[in-house]
């Protein structure tokens, strides 16, 4: 399709899916209305529909209730203007949609925004990677971490060399008890036939950075462990009973995980925010949360849900130049999803949380601390980096703004699919070998 040059008119974007990620990025357009504006919206849940297009103001000829609906609207312009109904596509539907959802857009030569991860599946990854290409269209993938102020600045000091070679890596990613009991035992991604496995589900994005940090070298070889160690029936406390629901539970005062604690007591605080937002449609009140609890799956207790995705796992990589890095994805931590990570380079070290880090020369012994600013949005500021970014490249038709392209976002999606493989068949994957043999058996499909 080739990549247009755009002038100053704000780019316009279609949102397909008006959920937290869709919310979070469309943000964007209502803080800088001039750099970009949502002008169409596919979403099934009409008072989230209905909330999302009064926010952005968008035409009611332009509202749809399916990303299909969109789709076809759009075809439909494309053969009697010429012209296609937005700009770009930002693509925030459930992970296993994904693939549909892009592969549509992209024929019709929208550039596309695609919400981590690319896929569920890697044979879907790589169907996606050549649609693209095909297309020649701007990509951007909703690893959010390499656009936050602070992985911005940490990445600047790696890429500068003043430390010297980066040797190894130590990264955490603390998911948060009752964050990973929302969204991996009650929510949409606890079962891995449905979703995903949670390595890819929630720590691609660390998997990602890590690999974005030692760039240019890769990873050659990759090691895992991990398993589903305390949600699930077995560890269910004696004192809980036959209870199946928090709301039923006798001893729901003393859980950690209460889904009364946890949803209903925020909103009764006044708090309307994630994650009540998230598991009723529309603006969260007491009733609608309480109904929620008591019929849908948020309100289970989470030692009787059929959730099966690992709550613990640690990830061993090796890359091209012997460099090392390990990754330790845990559930049952206070924090929530303020990765630790530290850096061990030749001549000194960097310790960081996601907020600040510090670094230390070895040579000097100077020992300088670094809190770069926030400018709102979510993870630490990752998501409006990212949008910015990507409304930037689309504007001036440069892909390189984003820092990475569809065949980057595949080869860390590649490692996180080895590292999983490596976890159930307990051995040491070869990076290349393992995306070579992928790559062999889509082609038979094709």
């Amino acid at each position: 399709m080739g990549q247009e040059m755009f002038g100053t008119e704000p780019i316009t974007l279609a949102i397909v899916g008006c959920g937290q990620r869709g919310i979070n990025y469309a943000v964007y357009a209502l803080q800088e209305p001039t750099k970009c504006k949502v002008v169409a919206i596919a979403e099934p849940r009409p008072k989230t529909r209905q909330n999302f297009a009064q926010a952005h103001s968008v035409d009611g000829t332009l509202i749809f209730n399916s990303w299909q609906e969109l789709h076809q609207a759009s075809a439909e312009t494309i053969k009697t203007v010429g012209t296609r109904l937005a700009d770009a596509v930002l693509v925030c539907v459930q992970d296993q949609m994904h693939l549909e959802v892009v592969l549509a857009f992209a024929e019709q030569g929208y550039h596309i925004l695609c919400e981590k991860p690319m896929s569920t599946k890697l044979e879907d990854c790589l169907r996606m990677e050549a649609a693209v290409k095909k297309a020649g269209i701007i990509f951007g993938m909703g690893h959010v971490l390499r656009y936050s102020p602070y992985n911005t600045a940490l990445a600047e000091i790696i890429r500068s060399g003043e430390l010297g070679e980066l040797i190894n890596v130590v990264h955490v990613e603390p998911v948060g008890h009752w964050h990973f009991a929302h969204s991996y035992v009650r929510g949409h991604w606890a079962k891995e036939e449905e979703s995903c496995f949670s390595l890819m589900t929630k720590s691609c994005h660390d998997i990602d950075i890590l690999c974005h940090w030692f760039f240019p070298t890769r990873p050659t070889r990759v090691s895992s462990f991990g398993s589903l160690r305390l949600y699930r029936k077995e560890s269910k406390p004696a004192a809980a009973g036959s209870a199946t629901r928090c709301l039923d539970c006798p001893m729901e005062r003393e859980c950690a995980y209460s889904a009364k604690k946890i949803y209903l007591e925020p909103v009764m605080r006044g708090d309307r925010g994630w994650p009540s937002s998230t598991i009723v449609d529309g603006l969260p009140d007491i009733e609608s949360v309480e109904t929620a609890l008591r019929r849908t799956k948020y309100g289970q207790c989470i030692y009787e849900s059929d959730n099966d995705v690992c709550d613990n796992q640690v990830v061993n990589l090796e890359f091209a130049n012997g460099a090392t890095a390990s990754f330790t994805m845990v559930a049952q931590t206070s924090l929530i999803c303020e990765r630790q990570s530290r850096l061990h380079f030749a001549n000194g070290e960097i310790v960081g949380d996601m907020s600040a880090f510090t670094v230390t020369d070895f040579r000097t012994k100077k020992v300088a601390r670094h809190t770069p600013a926030l400018d709102g949005g979510g993870h630490g500021g990752g998501d409006l980096g990212l949008i910015r970014a990507f409304v930037e490249a689309v504007r001036t038709g440069r892909q390189e703004i984003l820092g990475t392209d569809v065949s980057d976002a595949l080869r860390s999606h590649l490692t996180v699919f080895a590292a999983e493989a490596s976890r159930k068949e307990g051995r040491v994957v070869d990076v290349a070998e393992f995306e070579r043999e992928a790559r062999e058996k889509a082609a038979l499909y094709k």
